[in-house]
């Protein structure tokens, strides 16, 4: 019974990459049954054409515009059966410590074949990146907040989102239009996206932009409290005690804006 193919998708940004990689693929093809099931120009554009039928590896590009591999990483992981991922860069090799310290596979430019032929024939033996191995690579913030809905894989883009907050084990998604429910940790993505959302509650994280002001309510105890009041929403959310020393600072600081 012949071999199954090895399923592979290539993902960069450069047409001039993908084809190279095409080609070094064809020359492994000799050595290993391989499949070329797709190319993208970027995560995005992966992850969508990976939703009804994932590879059984994703090379793809670090650097790319939209979303670069590592964020694509992460999302993959929503997929019921997440494929092996591969990095190919040009990373510096002081850059690629991190790479090296959590066994996280990478081809470095110019590609070599003798190289991506031994990447092709682990890849049976390797388990999808873990998310904690992920979050240890140099990246920037994600553009993207990834949920699953019917068994898609959704992206929430981070400039869409009004406020996070934890509800028992998940955290509401608050957009404009809609919510969405995620499973991630709330103090993880205050790390990661601090310089966006200012915590206003220990289970309310804020963007910064979709703040419009501040009241001070009194509720039928008689005891006063502030609320954020959102852009372009009814909808206010209580600020803690403990964080109305940031609402203060965060008034002053848009009274010098609008002044």
């Amino acid at each position: 019974m012949a071999e199954a193919p090895l399923r592979v998708m290539v993902v960069a940004d450069e047409s001039p990459a993908r084809r190279r990689l095409r080609e070094l693929l064809d020359d492994c093809s000799s050595s290993l049954p391989i499949a070329v099931v797709g190319e993208a120009t970027n995560g995005r554009e992966a992850l969508e054409m990976m939703q009804s039928a994932p590879p059984d590896l994703v090379l793809t590009d670090i650097h790319m515009p939209d979303m670069d591999g590592i964020e694509l990483a992460r999302h993959l992981l929503k997929l019921p059966r997440p494929p092996v991922v591969v990095f190919t860069t040009a990373y510096h090799e002081h850059a690629l410590e991190a790479f090296e310290v959590h066994a996280v596979d990478y081809l470095m430019k110019p590609v070599r074949v003798q190289r991506l032929l031994a990447a092709l024939q682990k890849v049976p033996r390797l388990k999808p990146l873990s998310a904690d191995r992920i979050s240890q690579l140099p990246a920037n913030a994600r553009r993207f907040l990834s949920v699953t809905e019917r068994s898609r894989v959704v992206l929430v883009p981070i400039d869409d989102i009004v406020y996070l907050k934890a509800e028992l084990k998940y955290i509401t998604i608050r957009t404009r239009d809609r919510e969405y429910l995620l499973e991630e940790s709330l103090t993880r993505l205050e790390q990661e996206f601090g310089h966006r959302f200012v915590r206003v509650h220990r289970n309310c994280l804020v963007a910064r932009d979709a703040i419009r002001g501040f009241e001070r309510r009194v509720n039928d105890d008689g005891d006063a409290h502030w609320e954020v009041v959102l852009n372009g929403m009814s909808e206010t959310l209580a600020v803690s005690r403990r964080q109305q020393g940031i609402v203060r600072d965060l008034a002053r600081e848009k009274s010098d804006v609008d002044a």
